[in-house]
């Protein structure tokens, strides 16, 4: 067993799909220098016709990888930090996610753009802490949030060998996390199969990306009076919604935690899916940073708005006393 960092993990499935296919290159700022350590030895291993540094200019190289990809490359773009998808996302999404569509499948346009460190970094402030990953499943981009080493790399290398544009955010959270693999099973993860971290007949929290582990810890507390199963999606869009139904099959209870503003976020649009369509014994709950939040350069108060154990913890204890088991 070897243990693999979530950072070494995303690193190693770009540097694993570069050497299975010629056509997959890197673009973004500084990733010759590998400032992040995503990209740390790829361009002395692949060379700098495959490892490209662009100008800052975010929207003209998310443009150039549309133009590329629809020559016959698979491109990665990396992003330093979340908000420069902002600047992105008409390219992103009225350009590259349109483009198959609009041609009735004749082009396809297979881009991955990896958002290391997404979502809150110890006080970096409002335009460095967004997690704007509901955005993307809003409008029907391929958007997966890994919670495990393991999942970082199954989950990118499926990003890069598919046909379509692909949104890949990697936690701030989970970036330190580490895990025992055999590296000769780390394999592809499908999109849209969720994953039950740990099983139970009470009420069932769906966590997205860095906050499994939140969960996961919460659940452990609990567990003398209340048996939490903790469910990962692991792709927002499209979302296991199958797996979902199942799990509330056995708990009927439902918790939502999610590092997005409350309105308009995945929350709510799992809590409403799973209204309509599954069962519940009680009314769910989510927790979410609040309506409209950007997060303060204070790390106390940048804290204060993010999604918490404590409020985990008292939102799985209020839902468990609702409602009755069947």
């Amino acid at each position: 067993m070897t243990i693999l960092s979530y950072l070494k993990a995303l690193n190693r499935a770009i540097s694993d799909e570069m050497a299975r296919d010629e056509a997959v290159c890197v673009f973004g700022e500084d990733v010759r220098v590998a400032v992040t350590n995503v990209t740390a030895g790829l361009v002395k291993r692949f060379g700098d016709g495959r490892v490209l540094d662009m100008p800052i200019s975010e929207q003209a190289f998310t443009g150039i990888a549309t133009g590329a990809a629809m020559a016959g490359r698979r491109p990665v773009i990396e992003y330093q930090i979340p908000a420069l998808l902002f600047i992105a996302f008409e390219q992103i999404v009225n350009q590259a996610h349109k483009f198959s569509l609009m041609t009735g499948g004749q082009t396809h346009v297979p881009v991955t753009y990896l958002i290391p460190s997404s979502g809150s970094r110890d006080g970096w402030a409002g335009q460095h802490s967004d997690h704007p990953y509901s955005l993307f499943a809003h409008v029907g981009v391929k958007t997966v949030v890994p919670a495990t080493p393991a999942d970082a790399y199954g989950l990118l290398v499926t990003a890069i060998r598919d046909d379509d544009p692909v949104v890949v955010f990697a936690p701030a959270g989970a970036m330190g996390r580490r895990q025992d693999v055999d590296l000769a099973q780390l394999a592809p993860v499908p999109l849209g199969l969720g994953r039950i971290h740990r099983p139970g007949t009470d009420v069932t929290v769906v966590a997205v990306g860095h906050l499994v582990h939140t969960a996961l810890e919460v659940a452990e507390e609990l567990a003398d009076t209340i048996d939490v199963e903790v469910f990962d999606p692991r792709s927002l869009h499209p979302f296991d919604w199958q797996g979902l139904a199942e799990s509330l099959e056995r708990t009927g209870r439902l918790v939502v935690i999610d590092d997005s503003n409350r309105s308009c976020g995945i929350g709510g649009e799992i809590l409403a899916t799973a209204a309509e369509q599954m069962r519940l014994v009680a009314p769910p709950k989510r927790i979410t940073r609040p309506d409209g939040a950007v997060l303060p350069f204070a790390e106390g108060l940048d804290r204060a708005l993010q999604p918490s154990r404590e409020q985990l913890r008292h939102a799985i204890q209020a839902v468990a006393k609702t409602g009755s088991a069947r």
